[in-house]
């Protein structure tokens, strides 16, 4: 299939890039480089800079002829998001409508959407949430999330687009940004490197279910090969996917496990929690199981391995640089 990956420069679009070829695809990232970067886009897959509010989309897709958009473009930043919503509005609302209407015109058959598991079930009254849970965003995130969930919903009744939504628990991994707001893995990873302490905030009891990218990569291409192959999508309404590991993991038990890979780790300090942090988080994959075939293979000690090791390679990499 000819499938466009949107946000495919950065972390996780560029392992769901990978997998997609590995899988015999032919594969274009899109990416306007705000966040992702260039060196990050697999060989063998096409490259066009842009954003997704340019003017220039809707040829793109026109031109195009893709079976399938994937779509992981976004401001990924909750805290962001609540310092200034109408900017992450922009982006993850206003960004997918534009995606999606130069979709509809270009008669793309198949959508793949990256959504959040992590954000848009809120305060969580039962753990792990499945996809019946109420929804209920604590973050202009996760409210802009369930936004393009909606509209996916409207355009599938609409228009007959196919669609499949992911919902994503806390994603980890190699190429996760170690500098940036997003990801406490690999920050906790590159500070403990570094020789720097850990800031926990609040007592660190607080839970999150930890999903590896390699695994998150994997239930896209099984997402793909249900979705062009069942009719069920006519029958059952907006499909939707929780992709997670349903097994909760506090922050201190994370920062215990990274410490405990490196000799002579630095030490642990604790501030005030953030105000609207959920105290549990995790999902459940089983719906995922049953009718993709996916399940999540690498446990949080092997991921957390992994990606410490990457981040050593990388840090070791920009010394000699």
């Amino acid at each position: 299939m000819r499938i466009l990956v949107t946000g495919g420069a950065g972390f996780i679009g560029s392992h769901v890039a990978e997998a997609y070829l590995r899988a015999g695809h032919e594969v274009r990232v899109l990416d306007n480089l705000s966040r992702g970067r260039r060196e990050r886009v697999p060989a063998g897959a096409r490259f066009v800079a842009l954003d997704l509010r340019a003017p220039a989309l809707a040829g793109l897709l026109a031109d195009g002829r893709f079976d399938c958009v994937n779509h992981h473009a976004a401001q990924i930043d909750v805290r962001a998001s609540v310092a200034d919503p109408a900017a992450d509005a922009a982006v993850n609302v206003l960004g997918s409508l534009a995606l999606l209407e130069a979709a509809r015109a270009a008669r793309v058959p198949l959508v793949l959407f990256a959504s959040t598991g992590g954000a848009i079930y809120g305060a969580q009254e039962r753990v792990p949430a499945d996809e019946a849970h109420p929804t209920r965003p604590l973050s202009p995130y996760g409210v802009a999330k369930l936004a393009v969930e909606h509209y996916l919903d409207y355009y599938r009744q609409v228009h007959g687009l196919r669609s499949a939504v992911l919902r994503y628990a806390n994603v980890y991994g190699p190429r996760q940004d170690p500098e940036g707001e997003a990801g406490v893995v690999a920050i906790f990873c590159a500070r403990l490197l570094r020789g720097q302490p850990l800031t926990i905030y609040g007592d660190g009891r607080q839970t999150r279910d930890y999903v590896a990218v390699e695994d998150v990569a994997r239930a896209n291409v099984c997402a793909l090969d249900w979705l062009r192959e069942t009719g069920e999508w006519l029958r059952n309404g907006q499909p939707v996917f929780n992709i997670g590991t349903g097994v909760e993991t506090s922050v201190n038990r994370l920062a215990a496990l990274l410490r405990g890979g490196i000799a002579g780790a630095a030490p642990v300090g604790y501030a005030p929690a953030r105000a609207g942090e959920q105290a549990r988080s995790a999902i459940d994959p089983s719906r995922a199981a049953r009718t993709l075939g996916w399940t999540p293979t690498l446990s949080v000690e092997a991921g957390l391995r992994r990606t410490l090791l990457w981040v050593q390679t990388e840090l070791a990499a920009e010394a000699r640089a």
